[in-house]
């Protein structure tokens, strides 16, 4: 059985739903599976609160549960290739990278857009969302 890899993204964001357009087009091999923090399963699958936290990704891998930057970064370190070169980013402390994290989340409805209602997958794209 594939280890089991969510990721949690908060569904009316434009940045979030540009972030997962990348991951289905790079993901060829289908390796991770979607949920938006709003929906059910994340309400079933994540500790009390962090579906409510929808100023970050939260990356369910194997068992451990990552946010923000560090859900960021293992994300495209996962993809696997060429993007095995974002491990650099772990040599600055996480204080670091979460308070740039944070920036652009604070930011990011400003710059990117919101949503009216949570992203609606292509019938191509429902095998890799769950609810």
């Amino acid at each position: 059985m594939p280890a089991e890899r969510i990721i949690f993204f908060d569904g009316v964001c434009g940045l979030c739903n540009r972030f997962v357009d990348h991951l289905l087009h790079a993901d060829r091999s289908g390796r991770f599976m979607f949920a938006p923090l709003q929906g059910v399963t994340a309400k079933l699958k994540l500790p009390s609160g962090l579906a409510d936290a929808l100023n970050s990704v939260v990356y369910l891998r194997e068992g451990s549960v990552l946010q923000r930057s560090d859900a960021a970064l293992r994300i495209l370190i996962d993809l696997g290739g060429w993007r095995r070169v974002h491990r650099i980013w772990f040599v600055f402390p996480r204080a670091l990278r979460d308070a740039v994290y944070d920036w652009v989340a604070r930011n990011r409805y400003k710059w990117f857009g919101k949503r009216a209602a949570c992203r609606v997958p292509t019938p191509k794209e429902r095998s890799r969302f769950m609810p």
